[in-house]
């Protein structure tokens, strides 16, 4: 029996986002790319001298990787561009229900899966220079202005750990400009955009910040705002994130498609009517 979708379609279009409940199956489809996480972590620990704890995934995900990343922050950096080539997780981002589920999501559409759009972040506690703030994916990613977001955690993903924040409905107010700013921390790329107006746009939206476990999937609109939640525990959080893109999309045939900081692109090069001066 096919799977239509029609109740989270109708929730995807009002609201901008919806959450599948065990969409993956853990045991087959994410524990091995927990495993070949904990690979990589256990190798590189070896490869630097580093003795910590990565004998299961849960601990190189967690008292693991901190002490590989704390020892030298460049190696953490090793694990995040290695841990995007894991075979399993290419197949996660590959598997043909995730067309499914964009057309019916986005119906007539034609999916397209974004490249460079896709990889496992590694939010550590108190480290926020990478922090995603409030955005939406478009400017950072472009490809067509039809877009959603696939989200899945690789943990528990707790009050704590810090959940996405999501600003419900706000994909109907269509393309925010944007503005750069490094907010004092360095911050470069996708992650130093802030949203023209912020504070005042974010009071017209209910926010929420839905729990997740890992086989769950978000989806988003590329227009709906959402942030990173805060981690406050004492644990990286591990999410792995990919855009698909439609290309009917009349947005999209006009800039052939073309990505942005993901590839090595800016956005204002190819739509510079999304940069505004802040006041």
């Amino acid at each position: 029996m096919i799977q239509t979708y029609a109740a989270e379609a109708e929730q995807f279009e009002c609201e901008g986002y919806t959450v599948l409940r065990g969409f993956y199956d853990r045991k087959t489809m994410i524990e091995p790319i927990r495993e070949g996480v904990q690979r990589i972590v256990a190798d590189l620990c070896q490869k630097y001298g580093v003795e910590a704890p990565t004998d299961t995934p849960d601990e190189a995900m967690g008292p693991g990787y901190l002490a590989l990343a704390a020892a030298d922050r460049s190696w953490g950096g090793e694990v995040y561009d290695a841990i995007k080539q894991i075979p399993a997780f290419m197949r996660l981002v590959s598997d043909a229900r995730n067309d499914d589920v964009f057309r019916a999501l986005r119906p007539g559409s034609e999916p397209g899966l974004a490249s460079g759009g896709y990889g496992i972040r590694i939010d550590s506690p108190t480290e926020g220079k990478f922090r995603a703030l409030w955005h939406q994916d478009f400017p950072a990613q472009l490809r067509s202005l039809d877009g959603i977001v696939f989200w899945s955690p690789l943990v528990s993903v707790t009050a704590e750990i810090g959940p996405l924040d999501i600003a419900v409905g706000s994909q109907r107010e269509g393309i925010v400009p944007v503005y750069k700013d490094d907010g004092g921390i360095g911050k470069t790329g996708a992650y130093a955009l802030r949203l023209d107006k912020e504070e005042q746009r974010l009071t017209r939206y209910d926010q929420i910040a839905p729990l997740s476990e890992p086989g769950d999937l978000i989806l988003m609109d590329f227009l709906t705002l959402h942030q990173s939640g805060k981690n406050v525990s004492d644990r990286p959080r591990w999410s792995m994130q990919w855009r698909m893109f439609n290309f009917a999309d009349p947005t999209g045939v006009k800039i052939s498609w073309r990505g942005s900081f993901a590839v090595g692109e800016s956005f204002e090069t190819i739509m510079p009517e999304l940069v505004v001066i802040p006041k």
